[in-house]
């Protein structure tokens, strides 16, 4: 894996990938790299608008690109699971599903449905995306699920009796929390597959600390500002920060489990090598308790979903 990059990709020709929260940052990098390789790209944005300026921008840089877009606003319950259903009423393989959009500290506001909005859209829209979808990756041949953390998961923890912040609100934590999250779901999700004997892989990948819009367009204020000074001066380029979840997309030999981030100190940047989660985001009882409650919030139960030994 030493220095692997875009350059990589084995051919995608066939092959459909949807990515969320594909109309900027690592999203956009992510579709406009698979278009290259040939892949059928289905782009989410909340904005159509600026949706569609992404689109126009990877229609220039690939003129042959197989690629749309298709809005989804995740912190929406109820048209995430609209745009599922539309999907698979179209007929729509396919073969990856890359979990990518997210929200980043911003004030404390609430989903459509009630949820704490870095929770509902970066946990629960996801959990929910992937097990309508779920069905529909099985009928393809090495399809995987990647989703996309946070080297903050090692601060997070799951605050079950206080989901929505009522008690306590802390940006951080609760942006912690949600990749904590993402964590739980993708490795309990490598879990039931296996258990399952489905042939979808569930990776996971995080890109270090790279220079987007993710961290700016939250946070307000003085962490607004910090924000900003550590893109400019610390962080590494979107592209390169891409680099783990296309790494975890693509990679032939990408297992099923594995946790792919930067091989720079403390996984900041660098190219993409297998990393650890923190040791509490493998333990299976509260990951088999978060995927209960997220059955539970989002109505949505996975088709293979039969409990785990822990």
């Amino acid at each position: 894996m030493s220095k692997w990059t875009e350059q990589a990709i084995p051919d995608q020709s066939g092959r459909t990938v949807l990515v969320t929260g594909a109309n900027s940052g690592l999203g956009f990098v992510t579709s406009l790299e698979l278009a290259r390789k040939g892949a059928h790209v289905l782009m989410t944005a909340r904005d159509p608008a600026k949706g569609e300026d992404a689109l126009a921008r990877i229609r220039v840089a690939v003129p042959n690109a197989s690629i749309e877009l298709r809005r989804l606003d995740l912190a929406d319950l109820d048209q995430v699971k609209s745009f599922a259903r539309q999907l698979i009423d179209d007929k729509v393989p396919l073969d990856v599903l890359i979990n990518n959009a997210g929200v980043m500290m911003p004030p404390r506001t609430l989903t459509g449905q009630g949820f704490e909005l870095q929770f509902g859209v970066n946990h629960l829209a996801h959990f929910a995306l992937t097990g309508l979808l779920l069905e529909t990756l099985a009928k393809r041949q090495e399809s995987r699920v990647v989703t996309v953390s946070s080297d903050l998961h090692r601060r997070g923890h799951i605050h079950f009796d206080d989901l929505d912040g009522a008690k306590t609100y802390g940006r951080i934590a609760f942006y912690a929390q949600s990749k904590f999250a993402n964590v739980l779901f993708a490795l309990e999700l490598d879990r039931r597959l296996r258990a399952a004997r489905l042939p979808v892989r569930s990776l996971l990948a995080h890109p270090g600390y790279a220079a987007t819009n993710l961290q700016t367009s939250g946070p307000t204020g003085l962490l607004n500002l910090f924000m900003r000074i550590g893109n400019r001066f610390m962080a590494q380029s979107m592209e390169m920060g891409a680099l783990p979840q296309l790494y975890a997309a693509t990679a032939p030999q990408a297992e099923s489990g594995q946790f792919i981030g930067p091989d720079g100190r403390n996984e900041m940047k660098g190219y993409p090598t297998v990393v650890q989660p923190i040791a509490s985001a493998r333990d299976p009882e509260v990951a088999a308790k978060l995927w209960t409650l997220s059955e539970r919030l989002t109505g949505v139960k996975p088709s293979f979903a039969t409990e785990t030994s822990v």
